[in-house]
C-alpha cells in the first residue's frame, strides 16, 4: 500500500492499515533506520488537566475550595 507525502508534511494512512491497532486518535512517530514508525498512544486527558492547572498554579486545595463553593450555590 502506498500512502502519498502532501506538500504539507501529511499522511493518509489506508484504513486497512489503521483497522489492524485499537481505535486511536494520536501515534507516536519516531525515526528509526530510515523508517516512520507510528505507535499508537492514549492521551491521558487526566494529565493534561493536571499540568494545566500547574501550570495556573492552583492547588488540590484550590480545586477542593472551588468544587465546594460550586456545589453550596446548587
Amino acid at each position: 500500500m502506498l500512502a502519498k507525502l502532501t506538500s504539507k508534511n501529511q499522511l493518509t494512512l489506508p484504513k486497512a492499515v489503521t483497522a489492524t491497532v485499537e481505535a486511536t486518535e494520536y501515534f507516536d512517530v519516531t525515526a528509526e533506520n530510515g523508517r516512520i514508525v507510528l505507535t499508537p498512544v492514549r492521551v491521558n486527558r487526566a494529565g493534561a488537566v493536571r499540568a494545566k492547572l500547574a501550570e495556573l498554579g492552583l492547588s488540590d486545595a484550590d480545586v477542593t475550595a472551588a468544587v465546594r463553593w460550586a456545589r453550596s450555590r446548587e
